[in-house]
């Protein structure tokens, strides 16, 4: 019998991250300073309190829309996203450098948190490719799955042709996908290898990949790690991070298309060296 506390077996290519309770800094001290700060302590409850409501609004919103049928829910995202990472005190900076704003394709994007899919909504209403060991976890379970969010089981090989497929299909139809290539959360100050799997989609639909460089940035514009969702983090953990933060901004950097071409590693390769060399690139005076 395999004891509760075991891991299931992973495959030698599960994505494993390299960040974890260091690049967060010394908690003891971030508790002190909380503690003897009351205007922090106020600005906290007032975000928690705009978050519920938040949520509250979106679940009754969603539910209407759901009777009407008006509209698909996806198309809500951009106009639920906003107003929650605000309430969370992050600005957006949008940074479109794209040749055709209203070109189609496989969106690839750095991972952080699974806060990313909200500064993505902003930009683009596509279907995002989540690992399910994260959309099934409280909180964002809810949330992942009025976001559109299409779940794959990492830790095994099995079922990626298909979820791959999947995603071609949306792609040969017209219809743009979400996917974070490197396969888990980095905290912002590095980052993962691009998985080639999921370039294969776009290859087999002819379709371009968008790449879009996201970065958290402190008042002191240096990446900020407080939204990072890493280690033995929870949801909540992050939250609580977010909450007692101050200027943070999310900026969301959306590079030219590349062409597929035929080859998905070399195409992975080719995509993480666009976002690695927009990384340093970061245009200060949007920030």
């Amino acid at each position: 019998m395999i004891p509760l506390s075991a891991e299931p077996a992973r495959h030698p290519w599960f994505p494993v991250s390299t960040c974890g309770d260091s690049c967060l800094g010394p908690r003891g001290t971030r508790r002190v300073a909380l503690l003897v700060d009351a205007v922090v302590v106020g600005q906290r409850l007032c975000r928690l309190a705009a978050v519920v409501c938040w949520i509250v609004g979106m679940l009754v919103a969603d539910e209407a829309v759901a009777r009407l049928r008006h509209r698909p829910r996806r198309a809500l995202r951009a106009r639920a996203s906003g107003p929650l990472l605000a309430a969370l005190g992050i600005r957006v900076v949008v940074d479109d450098r794209r040749r055709d704003p209203r070109a189609t394709g496989l969106i690839v994007a750095n991972h952080i948190s699974f806060l990313d899919v909200l500064a993505l909504a902003l930009v683009s209403s596509a279907h995002v490719v989540a690992k399910s060991d994260v959309v099934d976890m409280p909180v964002v379970a809810g949330i992942a799955r009025r976001f559109g969010v299409i779940a794959v089981d990492r830790g095994t090989l099995r079922g990626l042709p298909a979820a791959v497929g999947g995603v071609c299909a949306r792609l040969a139809a017209d219809s743009s996908v979400i996917v974070f290539p490197e396969g888990t959360t980095f905290c912002g100050r590095t980052g993962g290898e691009f998985r080639p799997a999921f370039f294969q989609a776009a290859i087999d639909a002819a379709v371009p990949v968008l790449p879009v460089r996201l970065r958290f940035l402190g008042p002191d514009g240096h990446a900020a790690t407080d939204p990072s969702f890493i280690g033995d983090d929870s949801p909540l953990d992050t939250l609580r991070r977010v909450l007692r933060a101050r200027g943070l901004t999310v900026v969301v950097r959306l590079e030219p298309a590349e062409a597929p071409g035929t080859d998905r590693r070399e195409l992975a390769r080719r995509c993480e060296r666009v976002l690695s060399s927009a990384e340093s690139d970061i245009d200060c005076s949007l920030i």
